[in-house]
């Protein structure tokens, strides 16, 4: 993976949409059908060619792209007019932190490749979208990188947080945002860049929007 602001730009928005995701369902019960099946494409996918190959296409990280300029800004509004999100903020630099943490942890991260590897196998009998796929990544979350903690603790409707598909969905997400957060680190990122560079970041973020637009 190359070390540049262009995959960089990926990452993030890939982070942000996981963390959109976990939103969504915290306080609705239900995810964009799009973003769900990118984030679990990309725990999933083997041997992407590309950060863009990781998830499909650009296209698929419309949402996450529109969410990294928002919060990235120094301006306490989004681009839209909106409050930014001060959630999804900590929720994004809670999983920033765990891949960290996971990456100094060979042991945890043996035993979440081998989950990986197993939940893989399975997709010859279910649809990715299937709640088996989801359940089984949802355990290899809660197995491994919840164990090295802080865990990131999600706020939303408790009628929505107590239901055990919708407690599933949400740590799938998270497992895919630490996934994004790897590739963040693989094309250079830390926290540095990410203060220094979030000028550039929405730049690109920016000129990728033009692109699906």
């Amino acid at each position: 993976m190359e070390s540049n602001t262009h995959n960089r730009a990926i990452a993030m928005a890939a982070i942000f949409q996981c963390v959109d995701g976990v939103s969504q369902i915290a306080n609705t019960g239900k995810i964009d059908e799009t973003v769900y099946n990118t984030a679990i494409n990309s725990i999933l996918t083997e041997n992407a060619d590309s950060a863009e190959g990781l998830f499909g296409s650009i296209d698929n990280l419309k949402l996450g792209l529109q969410s990294m300029m928002g919060q990235l800004s120094t301006s306490q509004t989004t681009p839209d007019g909106k409050p930014r999100d001060l959630e999804a903020t900590r929720y994004a630099l809670g999983l920033l932190q765990l891949e960290k943490k996971l990456n100094n942890n060979k042991e945890i991260f043996r035993r979440l490749i081998i989950g990986i590897e197993e939940t893989q196998k399975k997709l010859e009998f279910f649809e990715i979208e299937h709640e088996n796929i989801t359940a089984a990544l949802a355990d290899i979350y809660a197995n491994t990188i919840s164990t090295i903690g802080p865990k990131i603790m999600v706020k939303g409707d408790q009628t929505h947080l107590a239901n055990p598909k919708n407690a599933a969905k949400i740590r799938a997400l998270l497992l895919a945002g630490v996934r994004a957060a790897l590739l963040w680190r693989q094309a250079g990122g830390n926290r540095w860049k990410l203060l220094l560079e979030r000028g550039k970041l929405q730049k690109q973020a920016e000129s990728f929007l033009n692109q699906i637009d």
